[in-house]
């Protein structure tokens, strides 16, 4: 079947605004159909225990103190701490237990006979399933005495400090903001078992699960599970058809003259380009040892092997859980962008023949400006989240406590300058390409595949402190997963298309219409895919099946990714041995296998409406994240890095051998990590929230049982081999810095030079 480059860049067009259709509608539903604050909420005697103010003041806390990077709400966050949601939901009918027990039968719950427990337990589901919207909600007397003894736990828990819990001593500054952080959790547990207006479940579909509250998984689940799964059958064969009958060629390797490194011009931007691998191996070195430092919290909550009592240091208290996977995040957003911001700069020279005048100063400004956000947002960060930025600051230059997006407005506006500044250099390192090419072009897409993930950053701007953050957690999804399943993947097929286009293993056009088809089921699938995000955090029940097909779906374009995985493979099995650039090739290959595994196969199990019920925010999500972060946009990142390096150090000094042994410890330290430890610790949490609720899922009873503490130190050669294949390639990048080749002056006018004619083979359009 032919397919021209044009109908394909026409398709994209229509699918992406679409998209923009579809979730820009349901940006204003969801805002119509947010789950009420209530004005106030009084007890049986008319007295105020909550107003609407305390529990945004509860929202400001949870933000400004990290709670987010230390437990989750509503599902979303870090796995170390509860769930405060679910364990807030837990607590209240644990409490309302008591009350009634001692009301009724004048006993504590433990002395209760079976019959007296049936009634206990009968009156609070019944009580809580009762509960209804308004904007003054008035208490019971169970209701009050469980959200005044939940107040008080949680002054003793995020106050006073917990060490069991990683929780330092003043996470949360005052009594009062604890008292006001469990308001805000309440109140989440008070939308996930009041009744929808209209409805038969609750504002978060009887998520979390929760029995004794009445909260099951609804009907909506398993029938749209079984509608995903048909629908994923029928797409799969449809996609399967397209992507054999299109003629899209493989990278070939014979027969071809594929450029030696010691015959590329390197000029002045490339080199300054390279400058990002250095800076960007250092952010990776203290990414992983703040891995190794937070999984090593789940077994001796700050111990580590007992360097906190040798050295006189509390770890808990200088650095808590909550700041490490802060930064542990950020850090390794931040490595991999670098390493992407430096490959979108390096690559154009390598198509283009040649140089715009002061093209490496202008690379320079840009490694400048991301050293100073980077340092900026990290201390910010520490600064905010530990009290020493008052006021509206606390958002603006510290901490804005959002998971993934933690740093503060001032330096995420940094950033989106800084990816302003990168596409404008991108498009002027292109220039002649751009001027040649249809606007379907590669040096167009990967401006489109750049200029996609600033956009999709500006959602991140919708919201403030003060936004309810049922709303507040739409808007961040937008920019989250609309990165990873949309932009992101965009960029992966674009500069591994750019990439395969320098090497001279494809022509252009064919590199085109590869990228575009690619783009298209990526496009297609994962931007209405981010509303899986959306079933469980007080959304509209629309969202459901927009959420279940679609981010079904998204398997789809993975594995063709895959196959094309296989392919580059199969190129670099039938080279012979000639091939200089094997290693950057091995690196691409393994980003592809890695998407389909961690985004693909792993990411479709939990994104099934009835098993995302039980999973959602467990362990198996962090085995997901893992596989697909490092193991997709990770790979690809450090095998542009060797690219990167191997073009600009000298051809005589160059060596593999490092960087190989980099390369296989990180591979089967992530296997390890992933398979051997991560996913066993969470089907054995799915279990456990099979057979009992989500929150003694989450519970430190569970995280202490000897079958999960011993997974937890089964972790630790995975993470052990991790760690030293970083400090290998950091090592290794050092010593390159030492042997790097000069580079070629670039001619004064270069817009006068043609574009060099093997990027514009004739081929099929």
């Amino acid at each position: 079947m032919k397919v021209q480059r044009s109908t394909l860049g026409k398709l994209l067009a229509i699918v992406f605004v679409l998209n923009l259709i579809v979730m820009g509608a349901g940006a204003w539903y969801s805002y119509e159909h947010a789950p009420p604050i209530p004005q106030k909420v009084v007890g049986p005697d008319g007295e105020t225990v909550v107003t609407k103010a305390q529990v945004q003041e509860g929202k400001r806390v949870f933000q400004s103190d990290g709670l987010m990077n230390h437990g989750s709400i509503l599902g979303n966050g870090a796995y170390f701490g509860s769930d405060y949601t679910a364990n807030a939901l837990s607590l209240k009918t644990e409490y309302m237990k008591v009350y009634y027990a001692k009301e009724k039968y004048d006993k504590p719950v433990s002395a209760l006979s079976p019959e007296q427990r049936a009634v206990v337990n009968a009156t609070v589901t019944t009580e809580l399933e009762a509960s209804r919207p308004s904007d003054s909600v008035q208490y019971s007397a169970a209701e009050l005495y469980a959200h005044e003894h939940v107040r008080q736990l949680y002054v003793e828990r995020y106050h006073d400090g917990d060490l069991e819990r990683g929780v330092p001593n003043g996470m949360i500054a005052s009594e009062e903001d604890a008292r006001h952080f469990a308001d805000f959790a309440m109140w989440t547990a008070w939308i996930s078992h009041t009744q929808r207006p209209g409805s038969d479940h609750t504002y978060t579909n009887d998520w979390p699960y929760e029995p004794a509250a009445g909260n099951t998984p609804p009907t909506a689940s398993m029938t749209w599970s079984v509608i995903a799964m048909v629908l994923l059958v029928a797409a799969a064969g449809i996609g399967v058809w397209l992507y054999t009958s299109i003629d899209l060629p493989e990278p070939e390797t014979k027969g071809i003259t594929v450029p030696s490194p010691k015959d590329v011009v390197v000029f002045p931007s490339q080199k300054t380009a390279a400058r990002f691998v250095p800076i960007a191996a250092l952010l990776f070195v203290a990414q992983v040892l703040l891995g190794g430092l937070l999984a090593h919290y789940y077994i001796e909550r700050g111990g580590f092997f007992g360097l906190g009592s040798l050295l006189g240091v509390n770890i808990v208290k200088l650095l808590p859980f909550a700041i490490a996977k802060t930064w542990h995040i950020d850090l390794a957003i931040l490595w991999i962008a670098t390493l992407w911001l430096g490959a979108g700069l390096f690559l154009p020279p390598l198509l283009t023949g040649q140089e715009r005048a002061n093209q490496s100063t202008y690379v320079n400004v840009l490694l400048g400006a991301l050293l100073v956000v980077a340092v900026g947002g990290l201390t910010g960060i520490w600064l905010g989240a530990n009290g020493y930025i008052d006021g509206a600051l606390w958002w603006l230059i510290g901490n804005e406590g959002l998971e993934y997006l933690e740093v503060g407005r001032v330096w995420q506006f940094g950033l989106l300058a800084g990816f302003g500044l990168w596409a404008a250099l991108v498009a002027r390192g292109f220039k002649p390409l751009l001027k040649a090419e249809e606007s379907f072009g590669l040096a167009h897409m990967i401006l489109y595949a750049g200029g996609s993930i600033a956009l999709l950053f500006t959602a991140g701007m919708f919201y403030t402190p003060q936004t309810n953050i049922v709303v507040t957690e739409f808007w961040r999804w937008w920019v989250v997963h609309m990165w990873v399943e949309g932009a992101f993947e965009f960029f992966i097929v674009a500069i591994v298309g750019l990439t395969l286009v320098s090497m001279n293993l494809l022509r252009k056009r064919s590199a085109e219409k590869a990228v575009m088809f690619q783009a298209l089921f990526v496009m297609g699938t994962g931007v209405i895919g981010v509303s899986h995000h959306y079933w469980w955090i007080g959304q509209p029940d629309v969202w459901v099946p927009f959420g279940s097909v679609f981010s079904t779906l998204e398997l789809l374009p993975l594995v063709f990714i895959l196959f094309e995985a296989i392919g580059e493979y199969r190129t670099l099995a039938r080279s012979d041995g000639s091939f200089p650039y094997t290693l950057p090739f091995m690196f691409i290959i393994a980003s592809g296998v890695w998407n389909f595994v961690g985004a693909g196969v792993l990411g479709f199990f939990i994104n099934l409406p009835l098993v995302n019920y039980y999973e959602h925010g467990t362990y198996l999500t962090v085995g997901h994240a893992h596989a697909a972060m490092f193991g997709a946009f990770g790979f690809l990142a450090l095998g542009m890095a060797t690219y990167m390096l191997q073009l600009t150090t000298k051809p005589d000094a160059w060596t593999e051998r490092r960087l190989r042994w980099a390369f296989w410890l990180w591979n089967i330290g992530l296997a390890v990590m992933v398979f051997v430890s991560v996913l066993p610790v969470g089907f054995l949490q799915l279990e456990a929230a099979f057979s009992g609720s989500y929150d003694a899922a989450r519970s430190l009873a569970f995280y202490n049982s000897d079958a999960v503490q011993l997974l937890f130190w089964a972790r630790m050669p995975g993470d052990t081999m991790l760690i030293l294949g970083t400090l290998v390639f950091a090592y290794d990048v050092l010593k390159k810095q030492f042997v790097q080749r000069e580079v070629t002056t670039p001619v004064p006018e270069p817009d006068e030079q043609r574009v060099p004619s093997r990027v514009f083979t004739d081929d099929d359009d």
